[in-house]
């Protein structure tokens, strides 16, 4: 029948207005109120509960025993459903379209199998979930529902009460329908009855023939037979004889049942297969049986083979040998690489780690491992090894293994770094990491994350570690697994089973320092340990001889048959010594082949990723006093104090020698762009590179001041060679005298003195235009005065263009690489000074435990790439170096700021001394002037190629006051001027500013100019300026636009008269002299005040 939901009448059962006196209607309505009494369920119900209905029948399977007393039958109550009925019922009449759906297509319309009576029932139900389904539920009260069926008001049901009537008399049609349909059931019914009837009296009958067949065979029993004791025996004969053949066919199927087991890994039923067979096998009355001694044999060594075939297993899975173990490890991506530093490798086997603690964690040793033979036992590999151990405990096996695993663990541990090497050997071809230099190694390898070198190095790296740490993983297993074992079984010496623990960390060490010292090391050291690594292979080799002896014996016999004469007694050492020497080439100390180039350089990556392995390694090992976890990386301390750092001072100092002497290290570099705005040097790129890319190396080390020291004593070496070359650019020839003087003149004034004061304050950019016209006077005035002091000679000039190019380039490497250094400042709080903690008889360094379980200080860093680690006293030393590269790049301008100003003073000063006394107009200016404007052009030529706009402004502000100045005070050195000679200086003087306009746009040389002007007009001209300047001080006017001293004026009236005074006519000069003394006169009445 279909499925039909439960419904509630009012009085809180399931009868729904029938009395349950009608045992039929009762049954019938609790059938289809039944929601698994549908078309399935009915037959499934009557398969599974006929055994309990038989139980409970006085018949049994003998007949059917009807219902006891038909008289006193009294129908069971039908109850109320459970809460899970109800829910199953809420759900199909939740859904009831969708089940109506169904239900029409399952069953279509005029189905014998459901009437009339049926349909309406299960309409009316549906009404009933729709509309009142309220009244099917567990809290529903008829009473409550009841009065609101009374309560006409708004909250009240009255209004619907009509159709609750309605409702309640289509269900009392449908029951009656129902009862209709299926009256032909009771009537068949009643002959049913008769014959179970008659059943039960048959069985009745058989029961009493079998009690009295009972009562005979007892009394032929206790009747007394000798023949039966003779029968027994030999019965008991023949059921021995039977027992043993049926031993016999079960040992005879061990073989098979035993392969198997262990084809299928179910070693621990092999193992009692096994054993079982061998006991059965052993017994005393089966020792006779001559059939059974192949099959003896057979099983005792199946023994040992199932020990092998265990142990083989075992160390599949400890070594990763098995396909199931590749999830315990994974490969190195290039997307770790990228990931920074010592990102990567910190995780390396986080799902494999947390699998171990899970297994860990839900290890119960205390009874025997009972298998799975529904799951693969390899999947889990954890499971697996503790499988294998449970078997060969059971076996007795349990220490061989541990003695065979400690055996066999160098031989395997060698295996897994060959293997791992042939690996990376085959992802990385060599013709992308040819060998070169160890410049270029160390250079690239620590710059570039994406090296090719770089990317083999983290690889082999992170191979091998990544092996290593599933292995102790699985020893970690073991260890465990062996140690739940031993309390279990109550073994007292639980050392030889779990002592393997400490070897493997030994072997570690074994495996990782000599790889470190290799890989770290210099070309020379690399070289000789390469040729003890084949002298070691040698010397093996001759203590293996007695193994090749024969094998060697048997190839020379061959030989000899073959090709007589081909091989000679004297030659066969030597061809056996060569083969090996030849296939020892590619070999190292460590018995592996080379990857990649050993250099100092490579600890960037090897020390991260070590520490990273030995920090986890340190989770895995298990608690104990074996092994002591501040003593894992001793090797490592011991390697970076004894050997690295001495390895780092020398490799650091041979590479920085190497670019110091490089013969383009002060040349400009072709690809400047890529690094600098204006040009620098060659050597300066190479140089911070080299520094930044060490500095990379040391960020990823312990953060220790011995290593930050290397790097600020080569930043203080070159700023030494730097200087050097600067005073050998600005030296005076040795040949020539200078009073002294070993520096040109430009740089003497620039190192020290007033005029450097004065330079160094006109390079302060906040200066206001009035401040810095008085340092630019005042500088004038002191290189006025310093030049009648002592007079410039061409020694104190640079005069060739390429050292004053040479200067701008050192003033602009200097500034990039001062930028660049304080860049990489960075005081950490994992820095340590170990050689100051350290006394002579303290404790070794510790140098691997600062910092080594940190994270990289990232936070705070800005994205750098690279950064030095410095503390608090080692940054002012540091800073120090950095201000030594500002000072020398200052020092390099101010001498540029004056070489320009003592070019000029040199050149005026030198065009501006003798007679200016022509007979004739002169069209050209003086030789010097010009000389001069050539120097100004190429030196403003190299300053717009090297220096940016603000340090040429520097450089070239305040040279037209200077030459403004220098002309009216070198008048004075004029010994005689007429007016062609004023022409031609006036001449020289609109040369002068008309080339200086391209210089120094602002520049005017108004002054000289207007000095000379009136020349041409007159002594009387320039004592009338004179005048006119004191009346207008008198009225408190302001002066003209250009104002001359009283010296000036005197040089002037002087220069008037010069020519007249030194003439050849004695009348004429006396003359002059005495009108030049008149016109002096009158210009000190008028210029006293002045």
């Amino acid at each position: 029948m279909s499925r039909n939901p439960y419904a509630l009448n009012g009085n809180g059962d399931y009868r729904n207005g029938y009395n349950d006196s009608d045992p039929y209607l009762s049954n019938r309505v609790g059938q289809l109120r039944d929601p698994s009494n549908d078309s399935s369920s009915r037959s499934r119900e009557r398969t599974e509960e006929q055994p309990s209905r038989r139980a409970g029948r006085p018949g049994g399977y003998g007949g059917y025993g009807g219902f006891g007393d038909i008289r006193n039958y009294q129908p069971s109550p039908v109850g109320k459903p459970t809460e899970l009925e109800r829910r199953r019922a809420n759900q199909r009449s939740g859904d009831k379209e969708k089940w109506n759906n169904s239900r029409s297509r399952s069953r279509p319309e005029g189905s014998p199998d459901v009437g009339d009576g049926t349909r309406q029932m299960e309409d009316v139900l549906g009404y009933i979930d729709r509309q009142w389904a309220f009244m099917t539920e567990r809290e529903c009260v008829p009473v409550q529902i009841a009065l609101k069926l009374l309560d006409t008001s708004s909250l009240g049901l009255a209004n619907q009460y009509g159709q609750f009537k309605d409702t309640n008399q289509q269900l009392h049609d449908a029951l009656k329908t129902i009862v209709n349909e299926h009256h032909q059931g009771f009537n068949s019914s009643i002959g049913t009855f008769h014959k179970i009837q008659s059943s039960i009296q048959v069985s009745q009958a058989r029961v009493r023939d079998l009690k009295e067949s009972l009562v005979q065979a007892r009394f032929n029993l206790s009747t007394t037979k000798p023949e039966l004791k003779g029968f027994a025996s030999t019965s008991q004969n023949y059921d021995d004889m039977l027992q043993v053949l049926s031993l016999i066919e079960e040992v005879q199927l061990v073989p098979e049942k035993l392969e198997g087991r262990i084809s299928e890994k179910r070693f621990i039923s092999a193992v009692e297969v096994l054993q079982d067979a061998l006991r059965l096998i052993r017994r005393s009355d089966m020792e006779n049986i001559g059939a059974l001694s192949d099959l003896r044999v057979y099983l005792s060594n199946q023994e040992h083979s199932l020990t092998d075939i265990l142990i083989e297993e075992l160390h599949s899975h400890l070594y990763l040998k098995s396909p199931y173990c590749e999830n315990r490890w994974k490969v190195h991506t290039q997307a770790q690489s990228k990931g920074g530093g010592s990102d990567a490798p910190s995780s390396i086997l986080d799902s494999g780690r947390r699998h171990l603690y899970e297994f860990l964690d839900g290890l119960d040793t205390s009874a025997q491992m009972t298998e799975d033979v529904n799951r693969n036992p390899e999947a889990d590999t954890f499971r697996y090894i503790q499988l294998i151990l449970e078997s060969l405990n059971k076996m007795g096996r349990l220490e061989t293994a541990m003695e065979s695993i400690e055996q066999r663990m160098p031989v395997e541990l060698f295996r897994i770094v060959e293997k791992s090497n042939t690996e990376v050997d085959q992802r990385h071809p060599s013709s992308l990491r040819g060998f070169t230099s160890t410049q270029q190694v160390g250079i690239e390898m620590i710059t570039s994350g994406t090296d090719a070198r770089s990317r083999v190095l983290r690889d082999l790296l992170w191979t091998i570690y990544a092996k290593f740490e599933a292995i102790a993983e699985g020893h970690r297993a073991v260890h465990d697994i062996v140690a739940g074992i031993s309390r279990r079984d109550g073994m007292r010496d639980t050392a030889t089973v779990t002592g393997n623990f400490k070897e493997l960390w030994k072997l570690y060490q074994n495996e990782m320092a000599p790889m470190v010292q290799e890989l770290a090391a210099n070309e020379a050291e690399a070289s000789s340990s390469e040729a003890n690594a084949i002298e070691q292979k040698l010397a093996d080799l001759d203590n293996k001889a007695t193994e090749l002896a024969t094998e060697r014996e048997d190839l020379e016999a061959i030989l000899k048959s073959s090709v007589p004469g081909l091989v000679s007694d004297s030659r066969k050492q030597d061809i056996i010594v060569s083969t090996d020497t030849n296939t020892l080439q590619d070999g190292s100390a460590t018995g592996h082949k080379l990857l990649i180039d050993p250099t100092v350089f490579n600890m960037g990556v090897l020390l991260p990723l070590s520490l990273t392995f030995l920090d986890r390694l340190k989770e895995i090992v298990p608690p104990g006093p074996d092994i002591v976890m501040s003593t894992l990386t001793s090797f490592l301390d011991d390697f970076l104090v004894n050997v690295f750092q001495p390895q780092l001072d020398e490799t650091l100092m041979d590479l920085c020698a190497q670019i110091f002497v490089e013969l383009d290290a002060f040349q400009t570099d072709a690809q400047w762009e890529t690094y600098a705005q204006k040009p620098i040097f060659k050597g300066t790129i190479r140089f911070y590179n080299l520094v930044s890319a060490v500095c990379n190396m040391l960020s990823s080390l312990p953060h220790d001041q011995a290593f930050s020291q290397l790097i600020i004593t080569q930043m203080s070496t070159y700023f030494d060679k730097c200087r050097g070359w600067f005073k050998a650019m600005v030296s005076r020839p040795q040949s020539q005298g200078g009073g002294g003087r070993t520096l040109k003149a430009a740089a003497l004034s620039a190192e020290s003195g007033d005029l450097s004061d004065i330079v160094s304050a006109l390079s302060d950019p906040s200066l206001d235009g009035g401040a810095s016209q008085q340092l630019i006077d005042k500088e004038v005035e002191h290189l006025v005065l310093s030049t009648r002091e002592r007079p410039l000679e061409d020694s104190d000039l640079i005069s060739d263009r390429k050292n004053i190019a040479a200067l701008c380039l050192l003033y602009t490497s200097m500034k990039w690489l001062g930028a660049r250094a304080k860049s990489l400042r960075y005081i950490s709080n994992r820095a340590v000074d170990s050689s100051r903690n350290t006394s002579r008889s303290g404790p070794k360094r510790r140098w691997t435990t600062l910092g080594s379980s940190e994270s990289s200080p990232s936070s705070d860093l800005d994205d750098r790439s690279a950064y030095l680690p410095l503390n608090p006293e080692t940054a002012q030393v540091f800073d120090g170096v950095v201000n030594n590269y500002q000072y020398l790049a200052d020092l390099v301008l101010r001498t540029l700021h004056l070489e320009l100003r003592v070019h000029t003073l040199h050149h005026l000063t030198s065009s501006l001394t003798g007679a200016y006394a022509l007979s004739c107009p002169v069209g050209e200016p003086d030789s010097g002037i010009l000389t001069l404007n050539a120097d100004l052009n190429g030196f403003d030529e190299e300053l717009s190629t090297y220096f940016r706009l603000a340090q040429r402004r520097f450089v070239t502000t305040g040279l037209g006051a200077l030459m403004d100045a220098l002309l009216l005070h070198a008048a004075a050195r004029v010994n005689t001027m007429n007016e062609h000679g004023c022409g031609r200086m006036q001449l020289g003087i609109l040369v002068l500013q008309q080339n200086l306009k391209n210089i120094e746009p602002t520049a005017s040389l108004h002054r000289s100019a207007e000095f000379f002007a009136l020349f041409s007009q007159g002594p009387d001209a320039v004592v009338g300026r004179a005048k006119e300047a004191q009346a207008a001080r008198e009225k408190g006017e302001e002066l003209g636009a250009v104002v001359f001293s009283y010296d000036e004026m005197k040089v002037l009236v002087e220069l008037c008269y010069s020519e007249a005074v030194r003439g050849d006519k004695r009348d004429v000069a006396v003359s002059a002299k005495r009108a030049m003394d008149d016109h002096l006169l009158q210009l000190s009445e008028y210029m006293w005040q002045t």
